[in-house]
């Protein structure tokens, strides 16, 4: 049997899968917010719940949004920062007495699309996360690519490409710099652009639907920024399929407007990369997750 876990800014999830396939039990509860060992005692509490309720020792594959250091062993680059610095690897292998698996959460957001999702059967998959934060996971041949530096995807930390919009220099990231993507295309960023910063994606698009033109604008800037963004992705990894997740993967009209903008800033003739959204809906996470260890 596997477990996955999905760490997230506001829900926790965890999921029993056995080898067949078979879901044997699964939970959603809210993350302890800027707690980190609330945090780590919640997720050992959800395993030995779990593992309790269903007779059985289980493997145990985690996504967070950030990525364990192959230097130092400790979470980084988390846009939950009380994860920043932590140990949390070693924490929960002490507390739990097993080897763990832990990735960025949309590297096992990828993972799943890939092989139970919207991508299923493509060569070559891209998983994008537009939610709260902006990232990626790269999957070639099924497999997941993690990059020489274990970064592999973390794109939302590039600049911007430039447009016709006044993109620059933009808002200043969490990670110390500014104009980066996920100041862009993160949900809260397309939610401000609206006049609505307390609104979600699908507020958003809701008022654009009933005719308010911030709101329409908001999207319609949205949609060529995603696009020049995923252009520069296109340029360099020519995947065969762009798999979408997160509240704003919601927004129908992004599966239009995004493949016809990003054309020309495409170095290609023509652009057979298919743009999808997700079949997995926000539950991909804990399946990737689980898929960390082999059936």
């Amino acid at each position: 049997m596997r477990l996955g876990i999905d760490l997230g800014g506001t829900k926790t999830e965890i999921v029993a899968i056995e080898g067949d396939g078979t879901v044997r039990a699964r939970r959603r509860v809210p993350t302890p917010q800027g707690d980190y060992a609330a945090t780590v005692r919640l997720i050992a509490a959800l395993v030995d719940g779990v593992e309790r309720e269903l007779g059985a020792r289980a493997s145990v594959g985690i996504g967070i949004p950030g990525s364990i250091s192959p230097v130092s062993g400790r979470v980084r680059n988390a846009n939950s920062v009380c994860l920043n610095g932590q140990p949390l690897r070693d924490d929960l292998q002490a507390l739990l007495g097993r080897e763990l698996r832990i990735e960025n959460d949309a590297n096992c957001f990828a993972m799943a699309e890939a092989h139970d999702g919207a991508a299923v059967g493509a060569a070559s998959v891209f998983g994008v996360i537009l939610g709260t934060g902006v990232g990626a996971g790269l999957v070639i041949g099924g497999a997941l690519v993690r990059g020489a530096n274990g970064i592999a995807g973390e794109w939302g930390h590039n600049p911007l490409p430039p447009g016709a919009a006044p993109d620059w220099p933009g808002e200043a990231c969490y990670c110390g710099r500014r104009g980066c993507i996920e100041t862009w295309l993160c949900g809260p960023a397309l939610a401000r652009q609206a006049g609505r910063p307390d609104a979600d994606a699908a507020a958003v698009s809701a008022a654009a639907a009933a005719g308010d033109p911030l709101a329409i604008g908001a999207i319609a800037a949205y949609a060529d920024r995603l696009a020049r963004a995923l252009a520069g992705v296109i340029n360099l990894l020519d995947p065969a399929v762009i798999v979408l997740g997160g509240g704003v993967s919601n927004i129908d009209s992004l599966y239009e407007a995004v493949p016809r903008r990003w054309r020309p800033h495409v170095f290609a003739d023509s652009v057979s990369t298919r743009l999808l959204r997700n079949r997995l809906g926000d539950s991909a996470g804990v399946f990737g997750a689980a898929r960390l260890w082999p059936g």
